[in-house]
């Protein structure tokens, strides 16, 4: 008997559309390439990373429009019904309650965010602030004139600044009179000894003559004149010529140079600046200057968008 029943969902076929799939796009792969771009910029270049995001945005926003396109088509018109109008009854506004569960959530909440603000905070300082302040150049005065014969290189040796320790600001710097300009200007080439590669002290290749020592406003300067071919690294065989140019070996760009200026008949020396390449000799030496730049980073061509921010 209870065999011969049947049961009220058997002989019934369910109807309906089958489940909505959306359509195969190239939407998402674009809209991850772009984060993908995003992350990899964080870390290397901040360019890189305004690309990404703007390729991200475009390819999701193509994406939302794409998987959205049938919701946001118009439904079809329905037909009108008439139906009989039913007053309801006014229902009373309910003011909002807030038990104490979600207090206690929110102020627990609140609190480990402000001990950890209170804790982070200072830690994030330390380590970052560094990066931004007190990193401007004191102006270095390097002596007379006088004590740097035109068309002959000299090798100064100087601290950087003044209130750090001298084996932490010892600077060495070659410098050679150029003679004067058309317009009547001393010229000057001051290259600094750091090799673009990984930082270490090149040599000149000639004879150093012994140095003497000069007492000046930025303190002691030892100079020492030399005749070099090029300058070479020991560490690596890193190769320059006479004005900083690379010539051979790992480094990725000449050597960096130095801003000056002359004060009272004295050269003082400024800020470094980054170099690519040195077009020329002497005074009639062309090059673009950048800021200057870690060893081992290139500041033109398009391998230098592919290095961190330096602050």
């Amino acid at each position: 008997m209870a065999d011969q029943l049947e049961r009220p969902d058997e002989g019934v076929e369910h109807g309906g559309a089958p489940p909505h799939l959306p359509s195969p796009t190239i939407w998402p792969f674009g809209f991850a390439l772009g984060v993908a771009l995003v992350l990899v910029g964080l870390i290397v270049s901040w360019p890189v990373a305004a690309i990404g995001a703007v390729i991200a945005v475009v390819f999701g926003f193509l994406w939302i429009r794409e998987a959205t396109r049938e919701v946001r088509a118009a439904p079809p018109p329905e037909p009108p019904q008439k139906r009989p109008v039913v007053e309801e009854p006014e229902e009373e506004e309910e003011i909002p309650r807030y038990p104490r569960s979600v207090f206690l959530e929110g102020a627990t909440l609140g609190i480990g965010a402000l001990i950890g603000g209170v804790v982070t905070v200072p830690a994030l300082g330390f380590a970052v602030l560094p990066a931004f302040v007190g990193q401007e150049y004191e102006d270095i005065d390097l002596g007379p004139l006088e004590n740097f014969p035109a068309g002959q290189f000299v090798i100064a040796k100087f601290r950087s600044k003044q209130d750090e320790p001298e084996d932490v600001s010892r600077r060495t710097a070659y410098i050679r009179n150029n003679g004067m300009t058309q317009k009547g200007e001393p010229s000057f080439t001051i290259i600094s000894n750091r090799c673009v590669h990984l930082g270490c002290p090149v040599q000149p290749q000639g004879l150093v003559e012994e140095a003497k020592k000069v007492d000046t406003e930025s303190g002691t300067v030892e100079l020492a004149r030399t005749d070099p071919s090029g300058f070479s690294c020991p560490c690596h065989g890193g190769a320059y010529n006479i004005e900083g140019d690379r010539t051979q070996g790992p480094p990725v760009r000449a050597l960096d140079r130095y801003a000056y200026s002359i004060r009272e008949g004295r050269l003082v020396l400024g800020e470094p600046y980054s170099v690519g390449k040195v077009e020329g000799s002497g005074k009639d030496a062309k090059m673009k200057a950048y800021d200057i730049a870690d060893p081992g980073q290139h500041v033109d061509g398009p391998e230098q968008f592919f290095y961190p921010y330096v602050p």
